[in-house]
């Protein structure tokens, strides 16, 4: 059987490089690692999350949104969080408009939604340690 120990980076296109990265490594915080060149103009710019974790950015993406939330295909990307309610304030603070508020989800975790500036969604979670995550976890863990 394949195994599979993490995800290593979500990938998406934009419309405008540098509003986009302006978003995510402003307002987000994220560091830009690298850029990659093709044919000489800019192909892909990596945007570091962890260590081992990145955001692929691609330009000159076509169309003006991401896709609806209903659509097949990407959906949305969750960044977890140590705690919603400073993250909802530093947003805040940053101009970032949440396009869900905080609630508490389904699953027994915090959480808030906001997107980047082309649409693409993004959840940001506080995992609870009751959450069904949490216990899938422990669970998993003991057996």
């Amino acid at each position: 059987m394949l195994t599979v120990s993490s995800i290593t980076h979500v990938a998406i296109r934009v419309k405008e490089i540098e509003r986009t990265l302006d978003f995510y490594t402003k307002k987000l915080g994220f560091s830009e690692m690298m850029r990659l060149d093709r044919d000489g103009k800019l192909w892909l710019v990596y945007l570091r999350i962890t260590d081992d974790q990145y955001l692929e950015v691609f330009p000159e993406g076509e169309g003006e949104r991401a896709a609806e939330r209903e659509a097949v295909g990407y959906n949305h990307m969750c960044l977890a969080v140590p705690d919603i309610d400073q993250t909802v304030r530093e947003l805040e603070e940053a101009g970032v408009p949440l396009i869900r508020p905080k609630t508490m989800g389904a699953d027994g975790n915090w959480q808030a939604w906001i997107e980047d500036p082309d649409g693409h969604r993004i959840e940001l979670m506080q995992m609870a340690p009751d959450s069904m995550q949490a216990k899938a976890i422990e669970r998993l863990r003991s057996a």
